[in-house]
């Protein structure tokens, strides 16, 4: 009994004892017990211990290390002063930064697409290919041997010079890895007799990992049968990784001197499995290459092969229209694919939607489309419009009612169409609705969720039977917004200089003194960056008395005036003498006498300029590709808008002190470079027609002749007094008509007249 329990306490408490006694042990064998001879140091009085061979015994005193004298050792501790000396500062490094955030970052697109081309393919199958996926992907890029003259517009062609198959294959990968290897994940290289399905492809490189060498596509055997190894098909397209490109890239041209095939593909698959070891396959991390071989003379519309349905490439396609037909069968597939997946999510939104707080309350309609907006405050209620199949009760001119017409008429058709569709999908078999009369209709658009439609229908309802009544239905329907792009635009700097173009003619004289104050305040004071020019237009007589009558002399000494009370400012001007006043006429004098690239801006006398709008005019001029006219902020006629009442200092912009002049195209913003290339083009239509010049304006021969984005947009930082045009009646009839409409529009608001009409009728029946 005793000895078990021995026993068991042994075995508790032996594993402890025995690592403390081998501790122990180990630390004694690695202490070195040599005696060593210190020197004796001790002072007077005190003990040193020392054995009978007269050495000290014991470990040393820390302080026993110095060798040398007290002296020295405390002289070794003393402080001394070292001199400063100042370290000579080194010029700076210059960083370099990467021009974008993405190349800094290693940031790449996914997916880069090569169609083989050549010259008798690119006009008929090459046009089909870029129709049919240049859209669903970001960059596609033909490759050919030797192009035609003239290249189909909307394609990037990059010709070999060379109608060899094996030369052109070896010239588009040194290509690619020379210019695209560094921006893009995967390459994906397909013939331009093949129908590929861009969306499928783009997916499957989405679940693809980046850093994996692959070869990816149909897999064949060599010809022959001599070479171990798979090559892929090129009739039905291959992707190749960038990582793989890149292993290749050294031995690329080892492959154009030792590699003989007949075939582009199959040299391709020798090169990449003989220096990187990379078959081909088709399948990759359970992700399968589909492809299918389509027959001659196939019907899409009739292959039923499930194959098929799950192809991402189908080879051959013989002509241009099978093309476009492969591509409308697998657009239908894909967008009943889009539906099904949105019936899904409504389906779980709904179910979900039961467990909330409020129950279904919480699921708005449509399902997946944004809440409609709330407004907070009585001035964002949002306005509903009234229409019927012929009018609306809401017009861009203020009208109480106006015809409907153009794209707003269009869209009311569509909205009643598809609300017939959908209660007939609703209703039918049982009954059968037709459509009698749109009793009311109302819209209004939400900036949260798109245009919004309640519609009082008159319907024939007829029930299997054949029995029919006419019965009033109301259907509400929701215009979602669609998706969002964001448009690229060319870079714009608001440091371009603006030259400012003021014509002068003999009535607006008056005009001049008041202009140029504001003028010197909004720019001569602040510095702006901007130079002001006159344009001073004499008419035959005039230009006669021009030495002893100047009517411009008292404009001349404000500007000397203003010259002298701003000595960094310079104000130039030009005479030109002319009997019909013509803006092409005048900027062509304009333009000759400056650089291709300056800015400028043509404007009324009238027109108060200041560094707000020049900033919005450099933003939205953007050289080679749109030029901006600007709706500037006209004032009511005074007498009216102010009618027995005080005017006031300033002018608010309100709808009852003016309007934006939609009539008027005297303010624009333009490049002399976009005028200049703008008037070479109309070289032809003035050598037929010497008048034209009269008849347009220069709004008129941006749209017709540039082929840039004119862009034209209300400017409430471009204000203008009210003043009365005096309407030329030789210039063409659209502009006359045009001058016309704004003075009429301009002496104020529909109310404001109204208001005088009554007052007069009332005095007159007094």
């Amino acid at each position: 009994m005793r000895f078990s329990v021995f026993i068991s306490v042994l075995r508790s408490l032996g594993p402890v004892v025995i690592g403390i006694s081998l501790g122990f042990t180990l630390s004694l064998l690695s202490v070195s017990w040599t005696e060593e001879a210190c020197p004796l140091e001790g002072k007077e009085g005190e003990d040193v211990a020392s054995g009978q061979d007269g050495l000290l015994k014991g470990a040393r005193k820390p302080n026993s290390i110095s060798t040398g004298t007290d002296v020295e050792s405390e002289e070794d501790f003393e402080p001394r002063i070292v001199p400063y000396k100042q370290v000579q500062p080194s010029a700076p490094k210059k960083v370099f930064r990467a021009k974008y955030i993405s190349t800094e970052l290693g940031m790449r697109e996914r997916l880069f697409v090569g169609v083989l081309t050549s010259k008798n393919t690119i006009n008929t199958l090459g046009v089909a290919v870029n129709r049919t996926i240049s859209h669903h992907l970001d960059t596609v890029v033909f490759f050919t041997g030797s192009r035609n003259r003239k290249v189909p517009h909307g394609m990037f062609v990059v010709s070999h010079g060379d109608e060899r198959l094996i030369w052109n294959m070896f010239q588009t990968i040194r290509y690619v890895l020379e210019h695209y290897v560094n921006e893009y994940d995967w390459f994906y290289f397909v013939q331009d007799d093949a129908y590929t399905e861009a969306d499928r492809v783009r997916e499957l490189v989405e679940h693809l990992s980046v850093d994996r060498q692959l070869y990816m596509g149909s897999p064949e055997e060599f010809i022959g049968g001599e070479m171990e190894g798979k090559y892929c098909y090129g009739g039905f397209g291959y992707i190749l990784s960038r990582s793989l490109l890149l292993r290749l890239q050294p031995f690329l041209e080892n492959c154009r001197n030792d590699i003989l095939s007949s075939r582009p593909d199959e040299w391709l698959g020798r090169c990449i499995i003989d220096y990187t070891g990379t078959n081909c396959v088709s399948e990759y991390e359970g992700l399968e290459y589909h492809h299918y071989e389509l027959g001659k003379n196939s019907d899409p519309n009739k292959e039923q092969n499930e194959k098929f349905k799950r192809a991402l490439t189908v080879h051959p396609v013989s002509d241009p229209e099978q093309m476009y037909r492969l591509h409308r069968y697998f657009s239908e597939i894909e967008l009943q694919k889009t539906y099904n997946e949105i019936a899904k999510l409504q389906a779980e939104i709904k179910n979900v939607s039961v467990l909330a707080f409020e129950g279904n309350r919480t699921a708005q309609w449509p399902l997946g489309v944004n809440p409609p907006f709330e407004a907070k405050s009585r001035f964002e209620v949002l306005k509903w419009e009234y229409f019927t199949e012929e009018e609306i009760y809401s017009c861009i001119d203020g009208a109480p009612k106006c015809e409907l017409r153009g794209i707003d008429k269009m869209d009311v058709a569509d909205v009643i169409e598809t609300a017939i569709e959908e209660l007939n999908k609703k209703y039918m078999p049982t009954l059968h609705l037709k459509k009698q009369q749109l009793i009311n209709g109302y819209r209004r658009f939400d900036p949260t969720r798109g245009m919004e439609y309640t519609l009082d229908l008159q319907l024939e309802v007829v029930n299997q039977k054949g029995h029919g009544r006419s019965i009033t239905k109301r259907v509400h329907l929701v215009r979602p917004l669609s998706l969002i792009e964001i448009i690229p635009m060319p870079y714009v700097t608001e440091a371009t200089r603006v030259h400012i173009i003021i014509p002068l003619t003999a009535e607006d004289r008056s005009y001049v003194n008041r202009f140029l104050e504001v003028f010197a305040s909004n720019a001569f004071e602040t510095s702006e960056n901007a130079i002001l020019t006159f344009l001073f237009i004499y008419d035959p007589e005039e230009a006669q008395h021009v030495n002893h009558n100047d009517i411009f002399a008292d404009v001349k000494n404000q500007i000397n005036v203003y010259e002298r009370k701003y000595p960094t400012v310079k104000i130039p001007w030009i005479s030109v003498k002319t009997e019909m006043p013509s803006q092409i006429k005048f900027m062509d004098i304009i333009s000759k006498k400056h650089p291709v690239d300056t800015l400028f801006f043509l404007a009324h006398v009238n027109t108060n300029v200041n560094a707000e709008f020049l900033n919005r005019c450099r933003m939205n001029s953007i050289n080679n590709w749109q030029v901006f006219f600007p709706l500037h902020f006209q004032e009511y006629n005074p007498d009216v808008t102010y009618h027995n009442q005080p005017r006031p200092a300033t002018v608010d912009l309100v709808k009852d002190a003016g309007h934006f002049d939609r009539r008027s195209f005297d303010e624009a913003c333009f490049y002399n470079s976009d005028y200049m290339a703008t008037r070479s083009r109309m070289v032809a239509d003035v050598q037929e027609n010497e008048d034209i010049l009269e008849s347009l304006d220069i709004y008129d021969i941006f749209v017709k002749y540039s082929g840039l984005h004119v862009f034209r947009a209300v400017e409430p930082a471009l204000h203008q007094r009210y003043r009365y045009q005096s309407c030329n009646p030789k210039l063409s009839e659209d502009i006359y008509h045009r001058c016309i409409q704004s003075n009429m529009e301009g002496l104020g608001s529909q109310s404001q007249l109204a208001m005088l009409l009554f007052e007069q009728e009332q005095g007159n029946s007094t």
